[in-house]
């Protein structure tokens, strides 16, 4: 029999026998209900819900969606003129917002451990002809990752994410219908902590509570977390998750984001990923992406150099990157400007660069420097050498992120870039203004516009979608007259 899945190509054998497994899990956990969820552009997931007698069948035929889902700007406006003769531009597919189908992977089925008798599956749209849907944003990473497979080569990522949790003092401004507004407001929240006391033990045990339903959370979903640790800014906290390979990473990001929101959400607190919550005393939060390329061949790390070059210092990149590390970590730099859209997709993002807030401010590197863009980690003859990128918000969509780095580096390697010596004053006044980072939005749009071998590498269809969207969202932010209020609608409310 053929099925949709067979239309798309991705029907096998072994597909069919992830399938059987899923069934026998269905019945063995007693599952009433499985969501079927999908990450759209600005890494929230979407879902619909099946009962489960529906759910083996969906994963061989698909659920079916609304094409506008993959059109919203962050208030879940859609940015195109769907219902126009060529209101959609050059991207085809969409017009009279047509129907999409979304298949699951089977082997990402997880027993959410918050809801009870519920299972989850992540799926990827694909348009009704089996052409699996090109601005999907997981798709565009598997793209990147292809690139990277012809050079012989794959990725491996580490997650430090930053983020903050607040005790809900009052639903009432999300529950009461006469409050009701597009988008809506937050609940009324307290902090958990009061701040400033980076990694206070005092403070970690007063909110045992919360970061321990994160803990169990996680290990639940199977995410690899290492560590949760109370930070700096008050009512933030930061988690930490092992190495994976970089499509990995990214899924865990999004059920990460996903599962702590949800079940904290149903003990009371309100989570968010928002760079800056909109009070008057936060500290911002950052995502630090942990990157190094490994040889697909043996497995290893493909920025470990043997030993320093002759001559070298720490401060030469070459001291501890291989050629192609330091190639790779030129590319990063020379494309930062427009790579931090992907990075720091809100408006609320970029007042995170500030001096002396372990943000940057600029396209430098250092080694082991936590001022700069890029930190450096690691020695000749350690295989855990790495490049830490410190330029992203945890609202970030991971799979664009992840992206952005490949196809930055990448470049870099390709034709041979070599970088400049590590700052040792990130913070310095005297940063060239071709090194500075956007301070807005609009800024690192045009920037990204204006980076020719980002918009080939993304694909100029994917590119001119993505700034249409974030212009939509851009142009509502410059038309707010009470810009805090917008931000809490915009971001806290539902980031």
């Amino acid at each position: 029999m053929t099925t949709f899945a067979h239309r798309c190509g991705i029907a096998t054998p072994e597909r069919d026998q992830a399938i059987a497994r899923v069934a026998e899990q269905l019945q063995s956990h007693n599952i009433e209900l499985v969501r079927f969820a999908w990450c759209d552009l600005h890494g929230s997931l979407r879902s619909k819900t099946l009962v489960a007698s529906s759910a083996v069948k969906a994963l061989h035929e698909g659920v079916g969606m609304v094409s506008t889902l993959l059109l919203k700007d962050t208030s879940d406006r859609t940015a195109f003129k769907v219902f126009e003769a060529g209101g959609m531009g050059d991207l085809l597919g969409f017009e009279g917002a047509t129907n999409l189908l979304m298949l699951a992977d089977p082997g990402s089925f997880r027993v959410l451990p918050w809801a009870d008798k519920t299972a989850w599956l992540q799926c990827q749209p694909y348009f009704a002809n089996g052409q699996i849907v090109p601005v999907d944003t997981r798709h565009v990473l598997q793209q990147a990752l292809q690139k990277l497979a012809q050079q012989g080569l794959g990725m491996q990522c580490g997650l430090e994410v930053e983020f903050h949790i607040y005790k809900i003092t009052d639903p009432t401004p999300q529950t009461d219908p006469d409050q009701a507004a597009w988008p809506g407001l937050p609940p009324q929240v307290d902090m958990i902590h009061p701040g400033y006391q980076l990694l206070s033990d005092a403070y970690t045990d007063a909110c045992d509570e919360p970061l321990s339903i994160v803990q169990r959370t996680a290990q639940a979903l199977g995410l690899p977390l290492l560590s949760l640790e109370v930070e700096f800014g008050p009512s933030q906290v930061e988690a930490v998750f092992d190495v994976t390979d970089a499509l990995t990473a990214a899924d865990n990001m999004v059920r990460f984001r996903n599962g702590v929101r949800q079940a904290l959400r149903r003990a009371g607190y309100h989570a968010t990923f928002m760079c800056r919550p909109p009070f008057p005393h936060i500290m911002s939060s950052g995502w630090h992406l942990h990157q190094s390329l490994v040889s697909l061949n043996d497995g290893d790390n493909a920025f470990m150099r043997e030993a320093p070059q002759a001559g070298s210092t720490p401060t030469d990149a070459a001291h501890t990157l291989s050629t192609t590390g330091c190639h790779y970590l030129a590319g990063l730099l020379a494309h930062a400007q427009g790579a931090a859209v992907f990075a720091t997709p809100t408006v609320n993002g970029y007042g995170r660069y500030q001096p002396n807030a372990l943000a940057p401010q600029a396209a430098l590197w250092g080694y082991d420097n936590r001022g700069a863009m890029l930190r450096v980690i690691g020695a000749a003859g350690d295989p855990a050498t790495r490049i830490e990128n410190r330029l992203g918000e945890p609202a970030a969509n991971p799979y664009l992120y992840i992206a952005s780095q490949i196809h930055a580096g990448l470049d870099g390697v390709r034709r041979q870039l070599a970088p400049p010596r590590a700052t040792l004053s990130p913070y310095a006044g005297d940063v060239p203004e071709a090194n500075k980072l956007p301070s807005s939005l609009a800024q690192t749009l045009t920037a990204l516009q204006a980076d020719d071998a980002l918009m080939a590498a993304f694909g100029p269809g994917f590119a001119a979608y993505l700034v249409r969207i974030k212009q939509v969202e851009l142009a509502r932010y410059d038309a707010a007259q009470d810009k805090v209020d917008f931000e809490r609608r915009e971001y806290f409310s539902r980031i």
